[in-house]
């Protein structure tokens, strides 16, 4: 069994290709030809929590176990389980955090892809963390981003994510007011922890990929700009639990679409298109693939 660093399995998870593994896990899934149950949620002593997700295809079984720990640095800790599901070899153990962070991204990455009005245009990143880095890169790799903001509620951070950007040759500025860059950008990444909404409008038209809230009771689009957007989501079962974006905006599930469905029809030519993500284990199922294929693990 192969035990890969965090270093290791970025190498093996470049984004272009992870939206590709994407796009294929869902056609698989669509022709029943991949599992992936909901996940399980184990309460903890002390506030903390096990998640289980597992997800499997012909080839490969992989279950990503997380702990949640509020108290301990770092709080969450993940791995990521790679077997043979004809015969449960374990084949390979993936940095659970590197695996999160890099098909999160890529789910965005391909939802961008496929229904962003003006994939081209500036990208605004709110949230300076793990994610909001991750988003950059994807961006940058598969959309060809080449400028962007970065707001964050601590400016030293959001200062810290811009270098990084300028680093990789990107016109980057970190900024304290909104309104001057969302007069100018078409991509919007939604990536902070906050519990209340932190876009409170959106560009005329625009593209806004929402991962930070992961609760119910989290939000960080204002119902405003979720009622006034075209309504997607990387799956139905886990938005209709988890997505507060959308629950606390009261919307129509009618008039949600999964990401499944709008890889086949036509890209939007303008408007404001929202899709929100709050995880499945079918996209750690894609990062497995790819990383087993790297590998050369037959």
């Amino acid at each position: 069994m192969r035990i890969l660093s965090a270093e290791e399995t970025t190498a093996l998870l470049p984004y272009a290709a992870l939206a590709e593994s994407i796009a294929q896990v869902l056609a698989d899934h669509a022709q029943g030809l991949v599992t992936a149950p909901e996940r399980l949620v184990v309460p903890l002593p002390g506030g903390a929590t096990l998640l289980l997700m597992p997800a499997a295809d012909p080839s490969i079984t992989v279950t990503k176990l997380v702990t949640v720990h509020p108290a301990q640095q770092p709080s969450v800790r993940a791995e990521v389980w790679v077997m043979r599901t004809a015969t449960g070899e374990r084949l390979a153990l993936l940095d659970g955090g590197v695996v999160t962070a890099r098909r999160t991204a890529a789910v965005s990455l391909l939802a961008a892809q496929t229904l962003a009005p003006l994939p081209a245009g500036p990208l605004l990143i709110m949230g300076a963390g793990t994610q909001g880095r991750s988003h950059l890169e994807a961006f940058q790799v598969g959309l060809g981003t080449d400028k962007v903001y970065v707001y964050s509620r601590s400016f030293e951070h959001a200062e810290a994510l811009a270098s990084y950007a300028r680093q990789r040759r990107m016109l980057a500025q970190a900024i304290r007011d909104l309104e001057p860059a969302l007069n100018e950008v078409s991509l919007i990444v939604c990536a902070t922890t906050s519990s209340t909404p932190v876009l409170l409008r959106a560009p005329s038209s625009a593209f806004i990929a929402a991962v930070g809230a992961y609760r119910p009771d989290m939000a960080e689009v204002a119902p405003e700009v979720v009622r006034q957007a075209r309504l997607y989501v990387d799956t139905l079962e886990g938005a209709r639990s988890e997505a507060g974006d959308l629950l606390q905006a009261g919307v129509d599930w009618d008039e949600v679409q999964p990401l499944a469905a709008a890889l086949h029809q036509p890209k939007p030519a303008s408007g404001v298109v929202l899709f929100k993500s709050v995880g499945h284990a079918l996209w750690d199922l894609a990062a497995a693939r790819l990383a087993v294929k790297s590998l050369g693990i037959r």
